[in-house]
């Protein structure tokens, strides 16, 4: 990925400087960047993992594996399209308040994404880690990884909160020195940031959801969070507050979102959804023992 990051830069340079190839060459050099990436990552893998390596005459297609594939992954694709939607309708929004918040609204939430970076590499990583615990049938160290993530992602969220709050202006700064985009967009980091514990929290409890293979509540839970709490509550309270009142509706999103999957998590019927039965698995070569 760093490789990847940094030919996708020596292309952007190449293509719209050398070339001259404009906003197309910026989306040719991204596509190219990451194709490097695929192809290393599956050489990577055949030169260092026996058992992931991949050879085209050899692979077979399975039905069974991919009906489990689209049942798992097509709510989670789902999801972001929610989230991507979701994101259009809070632009429409935003719009009607002039382009000094536009322009406000599109760098802090680049500085957000940024902030929410470790939750999500977090959680991806948790769902790993839960998939593999339920495959070897060693449920119980699920709780605790959910604990040490939620707490590392807590103390860092807590850090960077307080980065927001004090340092908000400055890193404004780095991208406008429009001193009315500068001040909304500090009133958007201020109060989005206040919450980043709730959002991490919500993803990394999602992630346990993930690796069990129970992606289908945690795909209601956001399109619910998007379009019942977050566009509405940010539509109505801007009539009243303004642009306070398009980013209340973020965090308000986020601890619904956070309460239910909460809840979802304690009741635990994400338990009974692995992908793999476990008993099969062990199975698989009576030779040698599970």
């Amino acid at each position: 990925l760093i490789i990847a990051s940094v030919l996708n830069i020596a292309f952007d340079l190449l293509f719209v400087i050398v070339f001259n190839m404009g906003i197309g060459g910026v989306a040719f050099a991204t596509v190219l960047a990451q194709g490097i990436a695929f192809f290393l990552a599956v050489f990577y893998l055949n030169s260092t993992h026996v058992l992931i390596r991949i050879k085209l005459r050899k692979l077979i297609f399975d039905r069974a594996i991919f009906k489990k594939s689209v049942k798992i992954g097509l709510p989670t694709g789902l999801q972001h399209t929610f989230v991507a939607l979701g994101m259009i309708a809070m632009i429409g929004i935003v719009s009607n308040f002039g382009t000094e918040t536009i322009a406000a609204f599109t760098i802090a939430g680049r500085i957000d994404m940024f902030a929410a970076m470790p939750a999500m590499n977090f959680g991806l990583a948790l769902s790993t880690f839960v998939g593999q615990n339920i495959g070897a049938n060693k449920i119980h160290r699920v709780k605790s990884g959910l604990k040490f993530t939620l707490t590392v992602t807590g103390a860092i969220s807590i850090f960077v909160s307080l980065i927001a709050w004090f340092f908000g202006n400055d890193i404004m700064r780095i991208f406008t020195d429009d001193p009315e985009v500068i001040a909304i967009g500090y009133e958007y980091l201020v109060i989005v940031s206040s919450f980043y514990i709730v959002f991490s929290s919500m993803f990394v409890t999602q992630g346990v959801l993930r690796g069990a293979g129970d992606t289908l509540i945690p795909m209601f839970i956001t399109l619910l969070s998007l379009w019942v709490f977050r566009v509405p509550c940010s539509y109505f309270l801007s009539q009243y507050m303004g642009t306070k009142g398009i980013w209340l509706g973020i965090p308000i999103a986020w601890m619904f979102g956070f309460t239910s999957v909460f809840i979802y998590y304690h009741i635990g019927k994400w338990k009974s959804k692995n992908v793999i039965n476990t008993k099969e698995s062990l199975n698989i070569n009576p030779q040698k023992e599970p």
